[in-house]
């Protein structure tokens, strides 16, 4: 049963830490319930970059083709498994069909079999500094943090997988004159300031505004109607959704060359927190769930501590209380986002049961949170 299995994933990007592709690794007992997991998972497919699917402990076996393979996705073959004879089987079958395949756990001095094109191949960068040899694009895994992403790029690889990004940003900083004008819209917002004085300060930065209005009329937002101000966008939207929207400008405002990653992260998390939240919350409350995601990685991005920032935000006690110790109702739904993160399913089952939720609910949220990220940022 797809009950078992879940999935956990981890972002795949270039040289320049842009986004390239979505990696999915399937926890599961065996390929069946790993193909009835996938196929679960048709109507919320994240469609904007490639997506690798690693099979995790299992071998790669042909009765992954009874999964209706998306035409975005590269089935990840690990080299210990090439001599497998239900592999090989696989492989032709792939090859036949065009599904792509990406080479995992690759080897200097691994022997490959002929006549199969690996576009990508994922080296383990703790054993092998270079990627010598590699067969196709090569992609460091394992990294700890940017200092070794660096060095892997130094040493010739092409990007990474992973979660390196997370580790060894620069330390606080006052925050940026941007960010400091988004802090103070989203208070104004947030104490329910009146409308003319919310816009002033939105006309101070005409860019500020054309994303706000851009995000607020993208798919994700699912309105009728286009919103054609800011004036507009309030007596649609009233105040509680407009905080969201704010929340999200200021994820998306940092400049570095980690943000693509990290944003993806963080938006990801609170599309994710606010979708398993819609059986426990109300609507205004799914909201600040999305927020506390959002906010999770928010130290990181702007380069200032969570503390520093929570000072100039008044935000809800439930959000500040998840963020700051990881307490309170928000904080169970925050370190499951998380565990989706990780290479530990057992970890993240354990998160699972604690909120009773399904495998098949979680894996859903979690595609629909990074579908979302991903549609904001081309």
């Amino acid at each position: 049963m797809s009950q078992t299995t879940l999935l956990t994933r981890e972002p795949v990007v270039n040289k320049n830490r842009a986004i390239t592709a979505n990696r999915l690794i399937a926890h599961g007992p065996n390929i069946a319930a790993v193909v009835e997991a996938l196929s679960a998972q048709a109507e919320v497919w994240p469609t904007h970059h490639p997506v690798f699917i690693s099979l995790g402990r299992l071998v790669p076996t042909p009765e992954l083709m009874d999964w209706a393979i998306p035409a975005n996705v590269a089935i990840e073959i690990p080299v210990q498994t090439l001599a497998h004879p239900h592999t090989q089987a696989l492989m032709a079958r792939l090859r036949d069909a065009g599904t792509g395949m990406c080479l995992t756990w690759y080897q200097p001095e691994t022997a490959l079999p002929a006549g199969h094109d690996w576009r990508f191949v994922l080296i383990d960068a703790r054993r092998h500094a270079a990627p010598t040899g590699s067969p196709g694009l090569s992609l460091a895994w394992g990294l700890p943090d940017i200092g070794a992403f660096r060095q892997a790029v130094g040493a010739g690889y092409d990007g990474a997988s992973g979660w390196f990004f997370l580790h060894g940003n620069p330390p606080a900083k006052s925050l940026s004159p941007g960010h400091a004008q988004i802090v103070r819209l989203l208070n104004l917002v947030r104490n329910n300031g009146e409308i003319r004085d919310i816009e002033a300060v939105l006309k101070q930065d005409v860019a500020l505004s054309f994303k706000l209005l851009r995000y607020i009329n993208s798919a994700g937002f699912g309105l009728m109607v286009e919103i054609q101000s800011f004036r507009h966008a309030v007596s649609i939207l009233g105040y509680d959704a407009l905080n969201k929207w704010l929340s999200l400008l200021l994820v998306t405002a940092s400049r570095d060359p980690s943000a693509p990653a990290l944003m993806q992260t963080a938006i990801a998390r609170g599309r994710f927190m606010e979708e398993i939240g819609a059986g426990f919350f109300d609507a205004a409350e799914r909201d600040n769930l999305f927020i506390t995601g959002a906010f999770s990685l928010l130290h990181t991005l702007l380069g200032t501590s969570i503390q520093t920032l929570l000072e100039e935000m008044n935000l809800p006690p439930r959000v500040s209380e998840a963020l700051l110790y990881g307490q309170g109702d928000f904080a169970p739904f925050l370190h499951l986002a998380q565990c989706c993160e990780s290479f530990d399913p057992k970890a993240l089952q354990a998160a699972v049961d604690q909120l009773h939720l399904g495998c098949e609910q979680v894996n859903r949220a979690q595609l629909v949170g990074l579908g979302f990220a991903d549609s904001l940022h081309g």
